[in-house]
């Protein structure tokens, strides 16, 4: 009797096969902490200032030392770990972050804690590029955009709950530890986190890469700090010549970068960023798209955060609670987007960038227009922003991943990390000056100054969403989904 054969395509057999969703599960839980770190600290500010008797200066490398680590060190990690293996280096990122968030938490000074938050800074940078490898190597591309849209979820709550964790813990005040808290809590995430990741990581490597491009990581080292130093302290030095020789400084030395990275391909040998990831559209326009939304967000939260505690007086944690229909909707949004962007495509991206931008326009109008800021006034038009961002960071970063091969997972998702750090770097340098430059408060009442600062930051941030916007149009209209 005959036997009848069904042919299977390559994409349905990885459509069946199942998302190692344990291991994905805890690379994301670093993931979540990483980001946190950069925004849970906001809001403890005040409170850092008052028990450690820390200048306006020392608060702010307390949020920048975390910061210029994470980014300076991020591209070398990922092929730290292409070399030695990426659960080795996944496992002492963790172990980096954890000890050093003790460290954090028990500090006496502000000097020692702004040296520990630049030791955890470098421990995000271990771990973070290897969330990005992992998906890309373990999950089929035909399965990748539910996990995207997880990690765009996990990555988005961690941005916009930063504020609303960080005021909750500080409110909360368990054992009289103040802002310390926002430090202690990643303690015990990191020691299960690490228990877990040495049963359920599998070790993987790129079999591509056999050396480590050491004049590469000098010279891209010192040209992201260069870069992103200026971009932390030129505000507050009020752009002294310095600042703009550091910007010449990382010019050159971004140039002398492309011309080693030639060489070494020209040689066949392993150069620490291929310079032919550019050549993919994609990914060259993803670059600037991660800057765009890294600038609005990193920068939109610091100010609105200055606007809720300084201006209107509110405690961290009343703070926080303001951004918790924000985060509310950029759950419920991101979600959508991530069953909605197989069918759609890039069209998702470009409902949501157009609803963001109308969310910043919105309460920039809404501001000038004259009534007294609350944060009632405010509430709707925050979650008229997070209903486009949950729309448009979640799909985005598959829509630039997709077409990575797998052997230059690791370094695609390490250029796009230091991306998002320096985004940020530089919507808080602009937008804090616009913000800082139109704030003028009365002793009495400084509401109104407030006011109108956050409508004019508002204003700037628009501008940025509608940059994103015109890059996410020309995106590939469909994430690449082969196998």
């Amino acid at each position: 009797m005959a036997t009848s054969h069904q042919s299977v395509s390559p994409r349905a057999a990885a459509i069946a096969e199942p998302i190692p969703w344990v291991t994905i599960s805890i690379v994301l839980t670093a993931l979540f902490i990483a980001i946190l770190d950069s925004f849970i600290v906001v809001v403890a500010d005040p409170a850092i200032v008052a028990d450690l008797h820390a200048s306006d200066g020392d608060v702010q490398w307390v949020l920048a030392g975390y910061q210029l680590s994470y980014a300076v060190f991020i591209i070398t990690a990922t092929r730290l770990a292409d070399l030695y293996g990426r659960k080795r280096i996944f496992l002492l990122g963790v172990a980096v972050f954890t000890l050093s968030s003790i460290a954090c938490a028990v500090s006496p000074s502000a000097g020692i804690l702004i040296a520990a938050r630049v030791i955890q800074g470098f421990g995000a940078a271990l771990m973070v590029p290897q969330v990005f490898a992992y998906v890309t190597v373990l999950v089929p591309a035909a399965r990748r955009h539910s996990v995207y849209g997880v990690l765009g979820v996990v990555m988005g709550m961690a941005t916009i709950g930063g504020q609303v964790i960080g005021g909750l813990l500080i409110g909360a005040n368990l054992f009289d530890s103040g802002w310390r808290l926002v430090f202690w809590v990643n303690v015990p995430i990191g020691v299960v986190m690490f228990a877990l990741a040495l049963r359920y990581v599998p070790k993987t490597a790129s079999a591509a890469t056999r050396t480590l491009d050491l004049p590469g990581v000098l010279v891209l080292s010192a040209a992201l700090f260069f870069l992103v130093l200026p971009l932390i302290q030129g505000q507050q030095a009020g752009w002294p010549t310095w600042i703009w020789l550091c910007f010449a400084a990382s010019a050159i030395a971004f140039g002398v970068f492309v011309l080693i990275e030639r060489n070494l391909e020209r040689r066949g040998r392993d150069p620490l960023l291929p310079l032919t990831l550019f050549h993919q559209r994609s990914f060259s326009l993803g670059i600037v798209l991660v800057l765009a939304l890294y600038a609005l967000i990193y920068s939109y939260y610091l100010v609105l955060s200055v606007t809720m505690q300084q201006g209107l007086g509110l405690s961290a944690l009343g703070a926080g609670l303001v951004y918790t229909p924000a985060a509310t909707a950029f759950f419920i949004f991101s979600q959508v987007a991530s069953r909605t962007i197989p069918r759609y495509g890039r069209r998702v991206l470009e409902i949501g960038a157009i609803i963001m931008a109308l969310g910043y326009l919105s309460t920039a109008i809404l501001l000038f227009s004259g009534p007294r800021i609350t944060p009632l006034l405010v509430i709707p038009t925050l979650v008229l922003q997070s209903v486009g961002g949950g729309l448009v960071i979640t799909p985005a970063l598959n829509t630039v991943l997709s077409r990575v091969a797998p052997e230059s997972a690791g370094v695609a998702s390490g250029a796009l990390s230091t991306a998002q750090q320096c985004g940020g770097a530089l919507g808080v340098a602009v937008i804090g000056a616009i913000y800082f430059a139109t704030y003028h408060p009365d002793s009495t009442d400084p509401a109104p100054a407030s006011a109108h600062a956050f409508a004019t930051a508002s204003l700037a941030t628009f501008v940025i969403a509608v940059v994103a916007g015109a890059v996410v149009f020309l995106l590939p209209k469909q994430p690449a989904t082969q196998p």
